[in-house]
């Protein structure tokens, strides 16, 4: 007997995760699929982690497909798409995680609502499933730990609507997660700010988990773990130097229970870089210094104005008077669509002399590496800006696997993604094997798009010290055009021209000829960007390095990247 079941549990305050499908197959064997969302509160940005889980008690091989559509209000203007297989073998039970991807935000209200489906297909039966997640536009996105939410959640959600008024009597402040079922890839929280904790849920977290979320504390995460003891921030693993993200510790009673107005200011006011919504809805239109950079495109209307006219007359007077003047009448059924299509085709000869195929962008890159630690990454944010011509293909695969979303633009005729009410679009993404297949709106003909992507990369890269003191060497696979470099006693130190493999000496330098080359590299940065430069630039013992050979994250093939500006920081590694 096969009866499908699905049990689904809404934000259930007694389960630190949400399950989406529970579909029961075969209740004889409890052959059974389970889909859940391994927080309750999914991003706005980024990724859900979903864990699927095939209880396969039968002697035949089961596969069921997972298609996921996530769109932003319920008209789902704004939509992403992907799917994943999982297979059982006969008598077999098999789990995986898989990182869906839910982001595509505009600023066309002040609350935005995600709506995430889950559809269920193959041969363990049919189920469907719909959750759903608020968010306001100065509320961060707050993962919290279930020990602490189950004593402090009804508070701290009545200290947002107190503190921000009815609009956000609906929003809650944190999703759940249980510490001992964290992912164990940095992409699942790409789109939280901050992730709060105790002391003894952190070392629950499995190490692999760990691991990747102190990946997201780098690229600009907060967290914060509250403790009843005194633990330092090396008695519990987490650097002294976090990268573009915080750690802190704070202070709570045996009881867990923390002061809701202190908990809410902490993640609004005392977290040093603004959210992932603000920065997405706010950083990228007039204010981004990379689209001011990279132009505005005019377009020519004269030439294709005179060829409609000339089209206007040959198709009407002389047509009529010439062609199939009077007593040949019937011949205005060829010369007609005759002077359409001569008149077509002279018209897409225009627009591809105009605007040729493929397409011409700038990109802006913050790199983070980390050789301390047994790391060996680089911490990526990179912004780009593009402009198109004519485009044969809109499939294409981004490397490596990363948070990569459209950010709304400037208005003008060239935009497509922007913070206009009407904005819509389709951006599919398919995670696989480190790579994504993306298709839909990503890359449209004749527009201008703005993306920002973040990711982490393994890397052997570094600004390293030699046996020689003063003197350092780069293993960046790449020239350097400057570094500069803050010593332990503050004083800066810069040097040109470095090569891969060759040691270098810094000159000693004025902070008065230091400080304006970085701030000019800080405003040149989206607006959260250049918050984490300006906290970083700063750090005794840490590097600066600015070049333009440096390779960018490889997104549309068709689209000629005329400059990629990359700034490096990092601490200097000893050998």
């Amino acid at each position: 007997m096969r009866i499908p079941l699905i049990l689904i549990a809404l934000l259930s305050f007694a389960s630190a995760q949400e399950t989406m499908i529970r579909q029961v197959y075969d209740t004889k064997t409890d052959t059974h699929v389970e889909v859940t969302a391994l927080f309750t509160r999914p991003s706005m940005t980024g990724f859900l982690p979903v864990r699927v889980k095939i209880s396969n008690n039968l002697a035949k091989q089961h596969t069921v497909k997972l298609d996921f559509s996530s769109g932003q209000d319920y008209n789902n203007r704004l939509k992403t798409q992907s799917s994943f297989f999982l297979t059982a073998l006969p008598q077999k039970a098999v789990t995986q995680d898989f990182m869906v991807p839910v982001g595509v935000i505009n600023h066309s209200r002040h609350t935005r609502q995600h709506n995430i489906t889950a559809d269920l297909s193959g041969s363990l039966g049919k189920a469907s499933n719909t959750i759903r997640t608020e968010a306001t536009l100065d509320m961060p996105c707050v993962l919290m730990s279930e020990s602490l939410f189950t004593v402090n959640g009804s508070q701290l959600d009545a200290e947002i609507s107190k503190s921000k008024g009815s609009s956000y009597s609906s929003s809650a402040f944190a999703g759940k997660f249980d510490p001992k079922q964290m992912p164990n890839e940095w992409l699942a929280y790409s789109g939280y700010d901050s992730i709060m904790m105790s002391d003894i849920d952190w070392s629950n977290v499995p190490a692999s988990g760990r691991n990747a979320i102190l990946s997201w504390v780098n690229l600009g995460g907060q967290l914060v773990i509250y403790s009843s003891s005194s633990p330092t921030l090396t008695t519990l693993g987490l650097p002294q130097d976090p990268g573009y993200g915080t750690c802190r510790i704070e202070r709570v009673g045996s009881d867990l229970k923390l002061t809701p107005s202190a908990a809410v200011d902490l993640v609004t006011k005392e977290n040093p870089s603004s959210t992932s919504i603000v920065s997405i809805c706010n950083d990228y239109n007039s204010r981004w210094p990379l689209q001011a950079h990279f132009g505005a495109q005019g377009f020519h209307y004269g030439l294709f104005i005179a060829v409609l006219v000339v089209f206007g007359i040959m198709v009407g007077p002389v047509n009529l008077f010439v062609f199939a003047k009077s007593g040949q009448r019937h011949k205005l059924f060829i010369t007609t669509p005759l002077i359409s299509l001569v008149t077509s085709l002279i018209l897409i000869v225009l627009i591809i002399a105009q605007d040729g195929f493929g397409g011409k962008g700038m990109r802006r890159v913050l790199m983070e590496v980390r050789p301390d630690a047994g790391q060996n990454a680089a911490f990526v944010h990179q912004e780009q800006i593009s402009r198109t011509g004519i485009l044969t293909r809109s499939r294409f695969t981004v490397e490596p696997t990363c948070a990569f979303l459209p950010v709304p633009i400037t208005n003008s005729r060239w935009a497509r993604f922007t913070n206009d009410n009407d904005t819509n679009g389709q951006f599919n993404l398919q995670p696989n094997n480190g790579k994504m297949a993306a298709s839909g709106d990503w890359w449209q003909s004749r527009s201008e798009h703005g993306h920002a992507l973040t990711a982490v990369i393994p890397t052997r890269g570094r600004i390293e010290s030699t046996n020689t003191p003063g003197e350092f060497v780069s293993t960046f696979d790449f020239p350097i055009e400057t570094i500069y470099y803050l010593d332990s006693s503050k004083k800066w130190h810069r040097a040109d021209a470095i090569l891969t493999g060759k040691p270098f000496t810094p000159t000693p330098i004025d902070s008065t000829m230091a400080e304006p080359a970085l701030a000019k590299e800080v405003s040149a940065f989206a607006a959260r960007n250049s918050q984490f430069l300006a906290r970083a630039k700063n750090r005794p013992g840490h590097f600066v390095a600015v070049t333009n050979q440096a390779p960018g994250i490889h997104t549309h093939p068709g689209i000629h990247w005329e400059k990629t500006q990359t700034v490096i920081t990092g601490p200097v590694a000893n050998r």
